[in-house]
């Protein structure tokens, strides 16, 4: 093997491979991995094609290369994600942040607007971006972030200290609901909503994800079924129960809130791929 090699044929080999292996949109898994081993920002790499490469700094690369061709998620191969443009550590103890739940943090974001001093509960929090995104651009909000796994709620915790936060959140270890009986103005959730016998059909990538974060049960909806139930006895009058649901759900999302009887104005929002996406219900 050559003592050393131009950059850009270090990429278009990276691609190849990454490719050869069934990763989607190879090139740019490529660019972000080398830009990792290096130490560059992704369109640094654009300036340095001719740069050459010598073995030490070849070496880093092969085995983020290796795990991304196996299918390990980018992001945990990076040991972060990008979510509302800002960057949280990200690895197999949470769910990678979807970019469809972004969107559920502007729809928060609206409910909450004319709130002063909002209370907010972030259930199945994982690697936290709801709540520590919700606590920073809303800097009055108390925010409780919860999970039942331990493992996940440390990742939120880590991620709290990244951003300067641990001071302002809440962690709950618990099922659904802290206990006690503060109420919310709002109970945001991302639970898990995948039917269990669907979960083998997932991309290897979902895969690396924790079961406990993508098992919905039989229908999806074990978990959004219970929280519909007890969520109103938690939430303030007028607060409001936000739900990220999966494809083909609204219907019996929407009809599961309206049996409770607590909840108003229920509608099912579409996300940005026009896709019934995330349930809104206010108490009251």
């Amino acid at each position: 093997m050559p003592e050393t090699l131009p950059l850009l044929e270090v990429l278009r080999g990276t691609e190849r491979y990454l490719a050869d292996r069934g990763v989607e949109n190879p090139r740019l898994n490529a660019e972000h991995l080398l830009a990792h081993a290096l130490g560059l920002k992704r369109m640094e790499l654009y300036l340095q094609f001719d740069r050459p490469l010598n073995e030490a700094e070849r070496a880093p690369l092969r085995d983020l290369v290796k795990r991304r061709g196996a299918r390990e998620p980018l992001q945990h191969v990076l040991g972060t994600a990008e979510f509302h443009g800002r960057t949280f550590a990200c690895d197999k103890r949470g769910l990678v942040p979807r970019p469809e739940t972004e969107q559920l943090v502007e729809i928060a974001l609206e409910i909450t607007k004319t709130t002063t001093s909002p209370s907010i509960l972030d259930i199945g929090t994982g690697s936290g971006v709801i709540a520590l995104t919700l606590a920073l651009e809303i800097p009055s909000a108390e925010v409780h972030a919860l999970d039942i796994s331990p493992e996940a709620l440390a990742l939120a915790a880590e991620n709290a200290t990244r951003h300067e936060l641990a001071a302002r959140i809440s962690f709950h270890h618990a099922d659904l609901l802290p206990p006690g009986d503060i109420k919310f103005d709002l109970i945001a959730a991302n639970l898990p909503y995948i039917p269990a016998g669907e979960i083998a059909a997932l991309s290897p990538e979902v895969r690396h994800d924790p079961l406990a974060a993508l098992d919905g049960g039989p229908d999806g909806l074990d978990l959004i079924r219970r929280l519909a139930a007890i969520a109103p006895d938690r939430l303030t009058p007028g607060g409001a129960l936000l739900l990220e649901i999966g494809a083909g759900q609204a219907d019996a999302v929407n009809a599961l809130l309206t049996e409770q009887r607590k909840f108003r104005d229920i509608s099912v929002r579409p996300d940005y791929h026009n896709v019934p996406r995330f349930a809104v219900g206010f108490h009251g």
